[in-house]
């Protein structure tokens, strides 16, 4: 395949197409959104195609998800999915100066900042983001469609559930569990398991929100 293609004109998508320039991905780097505003015009400096639709119509193009929240990339798999598209065309983006351990692995459709740090063991599911320097250190699994923030750092065996979201520079203390689709506030630390579809936020991080996300 040659190109690719974006899926969400957002400002990942902006810092997605940075690390795609500086791996010298084969190809343009084009964007698909489903606001027709952005139809024709450039995000940055990257042209916006069309519809998200569009993937399907253009297969030579490898896809990488650039919506923030983990939710909306799971629901545009699903759409994707539904019209046909291989899920082979997902790529991840890695930007060059991270460092994977041979005992680390990050998952397809995934994208990797600047500073972000796996130490040993760790296990980065499908369509995650992480942020600039993130620290994710031994035995730590991340779910797939999860986000972590600018500056999150998650002890050694911390486990990220499904769409959970962790806010910038937010601490998670060793062995924690992140229940699917919970949110985790800036500057958080993070004492103890965090229920599915919740939201914990404060020094230490408590409750302020109760069931589970969409």
């Amino acid at each position: 395949m040659s190109g690719l293609l974006l899926v969400g004109a957002s400002g990942l998508a902006r810092e997605a197409t940075a690390v795609a320039v500086m791996l010298q991905h084969d190809g343009p780097v084009n964007i698909v959104d489903d606001n027709p505003a952005t139809w024709g015009t450039l995000h940055g400096m990257t042209p916006v195609l069309g519809s998200v639709d569009l993937v399907a119509e253009v297969v030579d193009l490898q896809v990488v998800l650039t919506l923030g929240q983990g939710r909306h990339r799971r629901r545009v798999v699903v759409r994707l999915d539904m019209l046909g598209v291989d899920p082979a065309r997902y790529t991840s983006l890695v930007h060059p100066r991270v460092v994977l351990p041979g005992s680390c692995h990050i998952g397809t459709g995934s994208v990797v900042l600047d500073g972000v740090v796996l130490t040993a063991d760790v296990e980065v599911g499908d369509h995650v983001v992480l942020m600039p320097h993130v620290t994710l250190t031994h035995g730590c699994t991340v779910g797939d469609f999860a986000t972590l923030c600018a500056g999150v750092s998650l002890g050694g065996d911390v486990m990220v559930g499904e769409a959970a979201y962790i806010g910038m520079n937010a601490s998670v203390r060793q062995g924690v569990h992140i229940g699917s689709g919970a949110t985790v506030g800036m500057g958080s630390v993070v004492l103890n398991d965090v229920p599915a579809g919740e939201t914990w936020a404060g020094v230490p991080a408590r409750p302020i929100r109760t069931g589970v996300h969409a």
